[in-house]
């Protein structure tokens, strides 16, 4: 009988974890970090990145970058590199909902919305790699949405780079996973984040969401912790190209 007790283990990979500073990617930081992976948190906002950090302990380093600036790149990725060395592991948790209508939408509301939630997962999973390939082993783990397969009044641009995370990533797993590398995406559901602060704002509406789930209410920020292990683990070796819906059973309904 195989040995399992380090199935979903990550203590000694290096994680990379955009949107760090809050919401679902400070929980997916946190919850490796607890779990001895060495965790580079990557957002914006310096002072919420060192919150992180010392929340996190002595495994966690950040890196303030802007991952949407594609000239800045190289750069950050080496930053990312420079504290535990190239990243086993790549969580796209960054994410941008301007909640504009199809009518309304801006040239500039659009154009953010992909560079954040779309173009920067590909191109910084593309410039991780090369480094992946060299040990045989890495996890790209992506944000899908409800949005990857629902219409939400206002989320024409999030839903439209929702629906591509779902296809990027499968065309990521047919890409690199012959090389030992899986790709995946977490779908969640309403969980109180940053980016629902509006959804949750609204009694009736967030009460109404939960009523949709299967189980009966919102997302907790730790339920997110069992789906991040799994796919940054062994345990997840053979599993590649899937979108798993974190949601309580809301699109089962």
């Amino acid at each position: 009988m195989s040995d399992t007790s380090g199935l979903f283990s990550v203590a000694g990979r290096v994680a990379c974890v955009t949107g760090a500073s809050s919401g679902l990617g400070r929980q997916a930081a946190l919850v490796l970090a607890r779990a001895g992976a060495q965790v580079v948190g990557v957002a914006r906002r310096r002072d919420a990145l060192q919150s992180l950090c010392d929340a996190a302990g002595p495994n966690c380093a950040a890196v303030d970058a802007d991952i949407a600036d594609r000239g800045a790149l190289a750069d950050t990725v080496a930053r990312i590199a420079a504290p535990f060395g190239p990243p086993d592991i790549l969580i796209n948790a960054a994410g941008l909902n301007t909640r504009e209508p199809a009518d309304d939408v801006t040239d500039a509301g659009w154009d953010a919305t992909l560079a954040i939630n779309l173009s920067a997962p590909f191109f910084l999973a593309r410039a991780m790699v090369p480094a992946m390939k060299e040990k045989g082993w890495g996890r790209i783990v992506n944000f899908a949405s409800l949005q990857s397969t629902r219409a939400f009044p206002g989320g024409i641009a999030y839903g439209a780079t929702k629906g591509g995370i779902a296809q990027m990533t499968r065309a990521m797993a047919e890409a690199w996973s012959a090389h030992g590398i899986t790709a995946n995406a977490i779908g969640p559901g309403f969980f109180p984040t940053e980016l629902t602060k509006a959804v949750f704002d609204d009694a009736g509406r967030a009460a109404r969401n939960a009523a949709q789930t299967c189980i009966g209410r919102n997302g907790r920020p730790n339920d997110l912790d069992g789906t991040v292990l799994f796919f940054c683990s062994e345990a997840s070796a053979y599993v590649t190209g899937q979108i798993l819906m974190l949601d309580g059973g809301f699109t089962a309904k």
